[in-house]
C-alpha cells in the first residue's frame, strides 16, 4: 500500500501542475490516472478529484494573489452564475437526455478549442472596450507580466455573455459531472477578452468554491478514502506551486497553444460518452 500511496503522490504532483497552470484543477489527471492506471473505484476517484481541485484552487491562488495577476471581482461576479447554474443542474438532473447534452457540449468544447488555437498567436487582446456592466463593477485591472516585463492594464467586456456561460457550465458541471475550470477560462479568454494569464490565474482562484461544496457530499456518501485522498491532496498542492511559477514566466500565447489539446480532449471525451461508445 505504501508504494500504492507514493504513485499517487507523484501522479498528483503531476495533476497539480498541470491544473494550476491551465486553470482546470487537477480532476483531468486524477481521475484517468486513478481508474485506468491505479485500478481504484470510480466513486472514490472522482471523490479524490474533488479534493484535489480543492488543494490546487488552494495552492494556486495564494501564489496567484501574491503576484497580482488574479481579478477577485471578476471571480465573484461569474461565482454567481456559476452556482446558479449547478443548482439547478442538480435540480433537473434526470430529466433531460444526457447522451444529447454530452455530444451537444462536446461540440462546443471543440469548436472553443479551434477558436483558441486560431488565436494561439495573440500575445494580448488588443482594442478591448469595456462594457458598461464592466464599468459599473469595475472589473477592468492590471497585472505585471514576467515575461514581457512590464506593466499591463487591461479591460473586461462581454460581462453579460460570461455570466451567463458561467451559469450553463455550472450547469453542465451538475449535470455530467465535468469540471468547470476549462468553460471558465474559455469564457474569460474568448468571451471577456481577458488576457490568458489572468483568465488561468481567476479560474483556480474560483474553482474552489464548486469542489468543496461536492467534496462534502463525498464525505458523507464515505466515498473520500484518506489513503487516496491524502496523497492526492498533498502531491496537487506541491504540484500546484511549482506549476504557478511555470505559468507565470510563459508567453500567454504558449499558455493558449497548451490549452489547445486539452479542450479537444475533452470534447472527444465527451462526444464519445454521448454516442454511448
Amino acid at each position: 500500500m505504501a508504494t500504492t500511496s507514493i504513485i499517487i503522490f507523484l501522479l498528483a504532483i503531476l495533476a497539480g501542475v498541470i491544473g494550476s497552470m491551465l486553470g482546470i484543477g487537477g480532476g483531468i489527471v486524477v481521475v484517468p490516472a486513478l481508474t485506468l492506471l491505479m485500478g481504484l473505484d470510480m466513486h472514490t476517484a472522482v471523490a479524490a478529484s474533488a479534493v484535489s481541485i480543492i488543494a490546487t484552487s488552494t495552492g494556486a491562488a495564494v501564489a496567484y494573489l501574491n503576484d497580482r495577476i488574479t481579478n477577485t471581482r471578476v471571480a465573484m461576479f461569474l461565482e454567481i452564475g456559476s452556482t446558479l447554474g449547478a443548482m439547478s443542474g442538480a435540480l433537473i438532473a434526470g430529466l433531460i437526455n444526457q447522451q444529447v447534452l454530452f455530444i451537444l457540449f462536446g461540440l462546443l468544447t471543440a469548436y472553443s478549442g479551434i477558436s483558441m488555437y486560431r488565436a494561439r498567436k495573440n500575445e494580448l487582446p488588443e482594442g478591448v472596450q469595456p462594457d458598461a456592466l464592466s464599468e459599473r463593477l469595475a472589473l477592468a485591472g492590471v497585472y505585471y507580466d514576467q515575461v514581457l516585463d512590464k506593466t499591463i492594464p487591461y479591460n473586461v467586456t462581454g460581462t453579460m455573455p460570461g455570466l451567463i456561460i458561467m451559469y450553463f457550465s455550472g450547469a453542465m458541471a451538475g449535470l455530467l459531472g465535468i469540471g468547470g475550470g476549462a468553460f471558465k477560462v474559455l469564457a474569460m479568454d474568448q468571451v471577456m477578452k481577458m488576457p490568458i494569464k489572468v483568465s488561468t490565474a481567476t479560474s483556480n482562484f474560483m474553482i474552489g468554491v464548486t469542489a468543496a461544496a461536492s467534496s462534502a457530499v463525498y464525505f458523507v456518501r464515505g466515498d473520500i478514502k484518506p489513503l487516496v485522498a491524502g496523497p492526492v491532496a498533498l502531491g496537487v498542492l506541491l504540484g500546484a506551486f511549482v506549476g504557478t511559477r511555470f505559468m507565470v514566466r510563459l508567453k500567454g500565447s504558449t499558455l493558449r497553444l497548451l490549452f489547445v489539446p486539452l479542450m479537444l480532449y475533452m470534447a472527444g471525451q465527451m462526444i464519445w460518452k454521448g454516442v454511448g461508445l
